[in-house]
């Protein structure tokens, strides 16, 4: 089998979960990003969920691959929406750029999250799950952005020539998790990186803020560095009140996100991951499915949730729609207004 059919065999989060059993000898004995202390959730090398064991590895991603299921998409999933946002906006609004991807504007201030406006969400031009529908705001009418946030390494996240291009036009702040601006920097040297660890605030204007919480996950760019940088959500504080945004996760205990309650308050908008959750022996330690999301959305106390994570780029086994039908299955269970958890499409806007 040659390179190029092994890349489109797996795709991703196939190149990225074939890293949970490839590892060389230099990768086992230091860290190439980071060089810090040891916590209760990095150990030197790795970084971890605190009593939340790694249970998969290679020969469960071959389990995977050779059970197949994989449902077909279409070519082409046009959004019906598409936006021109303001310059600028006080009240609090959010538009979806597609997959996990948002413009946030609050306060007078703009930030973009898990910007991604290329093609593919691969490490290769040529193979890797390639977009079905374009971003819902053009490149070029993106309002100068003041900062913009990265959860993870994962390439459907942290689009590195997206964050090149918005770092050469807007010089924003560029804040991501520990470990992750090397990565960053790989795609323009010039690029400053604030890097943070879980429990940090920063502050983006006078009224803005945003804090780096946990998330139930993991990180891997190639095939030697899985879990070198460190994964997180994030917590904007706005005039508007307080927006929960997670690019992945698993629910697990659901601790974590009990704890940003009780920390935070109740939020007045949670952007949650609906999508990538096939099959559930596998993907369950690392994506939430909709039930899931809806129990999320109740540990947050929030107001309102955004579906996101779904509907531009095939990473796993569900049908394309499938996503946003169990969401509404799984609200109508639990006894949810339909309005209350909306799965976005690209172009999406929400505003307080």
């Amino acid at each position: 089998m040659n390179r190029r059919t092994l890349l489109k065999i797996l795709g991703l989060p196939g190149l990225a979960l074939l890293t949970g059993g490839a590892y060389v000898s230099h990768a086992r004995g230091r860290n190439p990003y980071y060089d810090g202390p040891v916590s209760d959730h990095f150990d030197g090398v790795r970084f971890f969920n605190p009593g939340r064991p790694v249970t998969k590895g290679f020969a469960e991603f071959v389990r995977w691959q050779w059970e197949g299921g994989r449902a077909p998409w279409p070519a082409a999933f046009p959004s019906p929406f598409r936006d021109t946002p303001p310059a600028r906006s006080e009240a609090l609004r959010v538009t979806h750029l597609g997959h996990a991807g948002f413009l946030v504007q609050a306060g007078g201030v703009n930030l973009a999250i898990d910007p991604v406006f290329g093609e593919r969400a691969s490490p290769v031009a040529f193979a890797g799950p390639k977009r079905v529908n374009p971003p819902g705001v053009a490149f070029e009418d993106l309002p100068k952005l003041d900062a913009v946030l990265v959860t993870h390494n994962h390439y459907d996240h942290m689009d590195g020539p997206t964050l090149a291009r918005l770092w050469q036009r807007d010089r924003p702040r560029m804040i991501a998790p520990l470990a992750n601006g090397a990565i960053m920097r790989g795609y323009d040297d010039t690029m400053a990186v604030s890097e943070h660890d879980w429990g940090e605030r920063i502050a983006l204007g006078e009224r803005v803020s945003v804090d780096v919480v946990p998330t139930y996950h993991w990180s891997a760019r190639g095939v030697t560095d899985r879990r070198m940088a460190l994964w997180a959500s994030f917590v904007l504080s706005t005039p508007q009140g307080r927006v929960y945004h997670c690019g992945d996760t698993a629910y697990h205990t659901g601790e974590i996100f009990r704890q940003a309650r009780a920390a935070f308050g109740p939020f007045r908008l949670a952007l949650l991951p609906i999508g990538a959750y096939a099959p559930r022996w596998f993907m369950q330690d690392n994506h939430m499915n909709p039930e899931e999301a809806v129990r999320v959305m109740a540990d947050l106390e929030a107001e309102q949730a955004l579906g996101h994570h779904w509907g531009t780029f095939q990473l796993t086994n569900e049908p394309i729609e499938e996503p946003a039908q169990e969401l509404t299955a799984a609200l109508a269970a639990a006894g949810v207004p339909q309005e209350r958890f909306v799965p976005l499409r690209p172009g999406q806007v929400w505003q307080a």
